[in-house]
């Protein structure tokens, strides 16, 4: 009935064929006098989704998850994940081969300073660690008697010999329609901010970035519309543009000369040396910018200025237009999943259906909009205990029937030329248990405490992260995630520099969109996640006030299960937030939806009556 097509379920059988490589690994490390190499998942963007070329940590370990380290030791191996991948490490990777390890409590700087030899040789790549990485892990060697190699060119040649191509993916012009400003003036509004950090010139190592800067879309990572690039803005003179040209049309290239050099790829180090030798002051993203970059422009006598590259806040605060994008892409969106909803509630009474068929269906509903360009991530469908797995992905073996008395976690997004999407919802398939319902309930109150914040200019999302906890603490309970990132237009569905987490430092602005996704997971058992995409906002004026105020409107339009709410735990603030949003749900999407769909989610939407 349906199919998907921007997303694959096959099984990815790497973990088994682990040995070999670690043994080919161990074998190359020796033929080059080393004792030890650290392989990041990574490319020399520090993007979060690679291209397949680059996808070593998964080719090696059989980990699939977005974010890993692994240490391979001639004795002995580690692999370092954060919390959101606990439980799918277990299932994807050679415990006998690969001791498991925190990423954040147990770095992998920390545990070679205890595993390193006074004698070992320790490898990295400088093109995939940034300059903090490299010099933490100098720094353990130093601590260790230990010596750290930088290993050029990848290593990963010479024993990764059915290694996928990399991509070439066309790239176009993001329409002024969408964008809301020109490539121009874009360019002309960062000169300034590259005065004001005394620097001669700015290396843009984000793709991201660059996209934005110069209103130009791909398609060389999955799910996000990235050409991979780097650039140079001068304070002065004529930006360069380092692209494969085989990706320029003739029209895209024109277009793209009118603004800056562009010029191939292996002119990048070349110009950096030249920097370097020009003594000039370069700054450097110290989020995303290579060891190697670095070592690029310092070797040649040049001096580097390091910190947060300004095109990422300026991307970050979304203009006018890519606003009023965002909320069409969520209506647009939000019909789409009101269907799948509709349809999931009839699909899955019966207990025949699967996580994939969910995922299929989804997809489907989001491709007769019409407008869908892609996922925006593979889609996360954990049935029972799969949801309990943070970013569970589903595959042909792995797919589980939605039983009876299980809660299903489906958590999805959409790429759409006017906007990015991100939502997930908790359905219950027959009956929820009292637990369900209260751990349901204990979220939904997190997820209204962010959605109803107000706050003071300069407020960061570690101050507003506990909001979403609270309720979950009183009964000794917590989820191991932030509760929200930024998302792009049109771009990554994980953005920086804002986030809601204990680790988010950087001041909400209006104009950001981030997500506000609480939640709670049972091992073994079940998930649960609430999430909504949101908009920093001015606040109604309070009497008073000393200082000005936001809040956050909230831009997805999907129905909250009401069959897992326990009414009674809700406060009156609490249930007129929720009654309004259903209300204001119904309202934006019935001038979308076929007549049974309205029916049913007029039903899905009605007041809620605490008993």
């Amino acid at each position: 009935m349906f199919e998907a097509r921007f997303q694959s379920f096959e099984d990815v059988p790497e973990g088994a064929a682990s040995a070999p490589r670690v043994k080919a690994l161990r074998t190359e490390l020796a033929h080059r006098g080393l004792t030890g190499f650290v392989v990041p998942r990574a490319d020399r963007h520090q993007n979060e989704y690679v291209p397949a070329a680059d996808e070593r940590l998964a080719w090696l370990t059989g980990f699939t998850g977005s974010a890993g380290t692994a240490v391979v030791l001639m004795d002995r191996a580690a692999l370092f994940v954060d919390g959101r991948y606990t439980l799918q490490v277990r299932q994807q990777v050679d415990a006998s081969l690969f001791a498991t390890e925190h990423l954040v409590e147990t770095p992998p700087h920390q545990w070679l300073e205890r595993n390193l030899g006074s004698h070992d040789r320790l490898g990295y790549d400088p093109w995939l660690h940034t300059i903090e990485s490299a010099e933490r892990l100098a720094k353990a060697c130093a601590a260790s008697g230990a010596t750290l190699v930088a290993v050029e060119p990848d290593l990963f040649d010479a024993i990764w010999t059915d290694r996928p191509t990399p991509p070439l993916g066309a790239i176009l012009l993001h329409d002024v329609a969408f964008a809301g400003e020109e490539a121009i003036t874009k360019l002309a509004r960062i000169r300034p901010e590259i005065g004001k950090l005394k620097a001669d010139a700015l290396v843009i190592s984000d793709p991201h970035c660059v996209a934005w800067a110069f209103n130009i879309r791909g398609s060389d990572v999955p799910h996000t519309p990235l050409p991979l690039a780097f650039a140079v803005i001068p304070r002065e003179g004529r930006p360069a543009l380092y692209v494969d040209g085989r990706k320029l049309t003739n029209d895209v290239r024109h277009s793209l000369e009118a603004l800056a050099d562009v010029r191939e790829p292996p002119s990048f180090a070349r110009d950096l040396a030249e920097l370097g030798q020009a003594k000039k002051t370069v700054r450097i993203d110290q989020a995303t910018a290579a060891d190697a970059l670095a070592r690029l422009v310092t070797a040649q006598g040049g001096k580097l200025t390091r910190g947060p590259d300004p095109i990422v806040l300026m991307k970050a605060v979304k203009n006018s237009v890519e606003i009023a994008g965002a909320g069409a892409a969520h209506r647009r969106d939000g019909a789409a999943v009101v269907r799948f909803l509709a349809w999931f509630e009839r699909a899955a009474a019966g207990g025949t259906l699967s996580e994939i068929a969910a995922v299929e269906a989804l997809e489907s509903f989001r491709r007769d909009t019409g407008k869908l360009k892609d996922v925006s991530f593979p889609t996360i469908a954990g049935a029972g205990p799969d949801g309990a797995i943070v970013h569970y992905r589903v595959t042909r073996k792995t797919n589980r029937p939605i039983a009876p008395g299980s809660l299903f976690l489906i958590d999805s997004g959409a790429q759409y030329e006017d906007g990015t999407t991100d939502i997930t919802r908790t359905l219950p398939v027959g009956a929820p248990t009292d637990e369900m319902r209260d751990r349901f309930t204990r979220v939904l109150k997190g997820h209204i405490a962010i959605a109803r914040a107000v706050f003071p200019d300069g407020t960061t999302g570690a101050q507003l992260d506990s909001f979403a906890r609270q309720f979950l603490w009183e009964a000794g309970l917590d989820f191991d995630h932030g509760t929200g990132h930024g998302v792009g237009s049109y771009l990554s569905v994980h953005e920086g520099p804002a986030r809601i987490s204990k680790l988010g430092t950087v001041p909400l602005k209006r104009g950001m969109i981030l997500s506000n996704e609480p939640g709670y997971y049972k091992t073994d058992a079940y998930g649960i996640r609430i999430e909504n995409l949101v908009l920093v906002v001015e606040a109604p004026s309070v009497a008073g006030a000393e200082k000005p105020l936001n809040t956050l409107e909230t831009l997805t339009l999907a129905p909250i299960d009401r069959r897992l709410i326990e009414p009674d735990m809700l406060t009156a603030e609490e249930l007129y937030w929720l009654d309004r949003y259903h209300a204001r749900v119904a309202r934006s999407l019935a001038p979308l939806l076929d007549p049974p769909t309205l029916a049913w989610l007029q039903t899905a939407t009605a007041p809620i009556v605490a008993r």
